[in-house]
């Protein structure tokens, strides 16, 4: 299996019109155009019923003491856990790709509506869900595709991992509003092959040489 995107090269940085935030060109961040990638994929294998796509941020911080915090900056050697930005199953296996901004037009106060999603397929919750629950103006279900948002004074460039799974069954054993760790807990027994394509984000204006 191969997965990639035309716009920006495997492990290189993600062009900020795919994020959900962006430096606003005076030292902080806005919301970015937050636009679903465009990605393609091929050589599916044999017997391919049901595609799952996933991506995840690995480098979140593991506490958010720091975050975001005027003359603080987040340590690279925190631990860090997953932020899951987008998890799509039920994808057809007739489908060799999906467009840009076909997920995502922008960033939504509240959330996307899920888990209906284009081409039949259905979308999870994302991790925006829980970072905004305490935000009255923003908390919300937040369905589908959110991109990159990482804490401006992080002082590690976040990594993002988009990940297309071939199952061997068209629907995956998932219901209702579901999470990343649900799926992937859900793919157990079904896999029969994946593939894998990243890129990098930051807002750290330091690292940006801003």
């Amino acid at each position: 299996m191969k997965l990639w995107s035309d716009h920006w090269i495997n492990g290189d940085p993600i062009p900020p019109r795919y994020a959900a935030g962006k430096p606003d060109g005076s030292g902080q961040t806005t919301f970015s155009d937050n636009l679903s990638p465009q990605l393609a994929w091929s050589d599916l294998p044999e017997g391919t019923a049901s595609l799952v796509l996933i991506c995840h941020d690995f480098d979140v911080p593991s506490r958010g003491d720091d975050v975001n915090q005027p003359g603080r900056e987040i340590p690279v050697d925190l631990p860090r856990v997953d932020f899951f930005h987008w998890v799509l199953v039920d994808l057809p296996p007739t489908l060799n790709g999906l467009a840009e901004g076909e997920f995502s037009r922008g960033f939504t106060a509240r959330g996307k509506p899920g888990p209906a999603a284009p081409h039949g397929a259905r979308q999870g919750l994302n991790d925006y869900t829980a970072w905004f629950a305490g935000n009255p103006e923003m908390a919300g279900p937040y369905h589908g595709y959110d991109g990159p948002f990482p804490p401006w004074n992080d002082a590690l460039v976040h990594h993002y991992v988009f990940t297309l799974y071939a199952l061997s069954v068209p629907r995956l054993p998932v219901e209702g509003s579901f999470t990343g760790p649900q799926v992937r807990a859900a793919l157990a027994g079904h896999v029969l092959g994946a593939a894998t394509f990243s890129g990098t984000y930051t807002l750290n204006a330091r690292l940006l040489g801003a």
